[in-house]
């Protein structure tokens, strides 16, 4: 064989090494740190024992990581002074269960110092935290990422899907992510889970719609006048309702029941009903008995997206701070 065809061959079984390195997979950490998986999920199910709500926060925490610069732990970063990260931003500053990655990181440190990524703790921590009601894992979390070391508020405030956004604002960003219109059906059933600041909501769809004082047409106007009991206008700041009425601490599929009833919160929400393809979609998914089985499949696309693996990112030993 003559040398451009073995130096083609080396090329090619170069080019097959980096795409094998670049894939995540269940086993990541077998070898380097064969207790990091368990070690999360005592520590998640140890907090969500005393908080229902850190299911809800931490899946959209994880949610909020992936679409700004893909599952690279940005979120996490505190600002140095010097610059307003993701954390700054309107959309992130509700965000909470922080203190939850960081107990996991300190354990993990002592145990395999520099191993673990804080990107893989946040996804694991996510699914752990739902997961805890079950006493069972509901999906499975491929690990392998790194962590990234810049952290933009303005990225985030460009790509963060909106509250307010219409179906075809929604299904770009989530195309943009490789991310198709069932994934953005299925993936908003984490609306199943949480409360909702009145901020996000009440002035557009209960007050100002259109900036004319109405209601928000596609809103059921009887839920509307409840929702208005629980946020005056101007409502408090800190006022919260349940995003999936009297089901906010249950993870089913009640959500779509509750879209098709046009009682979304958001007007999100309510856009999935005007797309054919998403409408008919949320339907079936309200029919459904499989909806944690859907869900974990989009949740494992959503935390593959834009992923630092092999040498790119560092593994962070606060995830708080890029490493020194």
């Amino acid at each position: 064989m003559g040398g451009d065809g073995l130096l083609l061959i080396m090329v090619t079984v170069i080019l097959v090494l980096g795409v094998c390195n670049a894939k995540l997979s269940g086993g990541f950490y077998k070898e380097s740190c064969p207790d990091a998986k368990r070690i999360a999920r005592k520590i998640t199910w140890a907090r969500a024992a005393t908080n229902p709500d850190l299911g809800a926060k931490l899946l959209r925490m994880h949610f909020h990581d992936c679409f700004v610069r893909g599952c690279d732990a940005s979120i996490l970063l505190d600002s140095d002074g010097s610059i307003e990260v993701e954390k700054d931003t309107i959309p992130n500053g509700s965000l909470s269960g922080y203190d939850v990655i960081d107990d996991i990181k300190h354990d993990l440190e002592k145990v395999c110092p520099g191993v673990v990524s804080c990107a893989d703790i946040l996804a694991l921590a996510a699914r752990d935290a739902v997961s805890f009601p079950f006493k069972k894992l509901l999906w499975k979390v491929q690990t392998g990422r790194r962590d990234g070391n810049i952290s933009l508020a303005s990225e985030a405030n460009a790509n963060l899907p909106s509250p307010f956004a219409d179906f075809a604002t929604l299904k770009q960003l989530f195309a943009d992510k490789n991310l198709d219109v069932r994934d953005l059906v299925i993936l908003s059933g984490a609306h199943t889970l949480g409360v909702a600041h009145c901020a996000t909501f009440a002035t557009t769809r209960l007050y100002e719609f259109n900036t004319n004082g109405d209601i928000d047409p596609s809103l059921d106007s009887s839920y509307a006048e409840v929702l208005k009991t629980k946020c005056p206008n101007p409502s408090n700041s800190e006022t919260t309702v349940e995003m999936d009425p009297d089901s906010s601490t249950s993870f089913d599929n009640n959500y779509f029941s509750i879209v098709l009833q046009n009682k979304g919160l958001f007007q999100s929400d309510a856009a999935l009903l005007t797309d054919t393809q998403s409408a008919n979609i949320v339907t079936r998914l309200q029919q459904t008995n499989n909806f944690t089985q859907k869900f974990g499949n989009s949740m494992i696309k959503m935390g593959a997206i834009q992923v630092l693996t092999g040498d790119a990112g560092q593994i962070r030993t606060n995830c708080r701070l890029v490493n020194s």
